[in-house]
């Protein structure tokens, strides 16, 4: 997965992802690829919402968070 990716492009992607797989058009082995891009981004997805969490209880906290890189 592209480290560069925002959630919300991310997010984007997916809904595109579930048109296609909704619209049962494309092939068995385009369905799985698409399938198996639909999961990668949903774990993308989570990992980031995670991240954002952690961010919020930390300076909910009062503590200073930690960067992407101090990680």
């Amino acid at each position: 997965m592209n480290k560069k990716l925002k959630f919300e492009q991310a997010m984007d992607q997916l809904a595109e992802v579930v048109q296609q797989l909704e619209s049962g058009s494309a092939p068995l082995d385009e369905t799985m690829k698409l399938y198996q891009e639909g999961m990668k981004l949903t774990a993308f997805c989570y990992q980031k919402l995670q991240d954002a969490e952690q961010k919020v209880k930390t300076i909910s906290a009062g503590e200073k968070p930690k960067t992407d890189n101090e990680k």
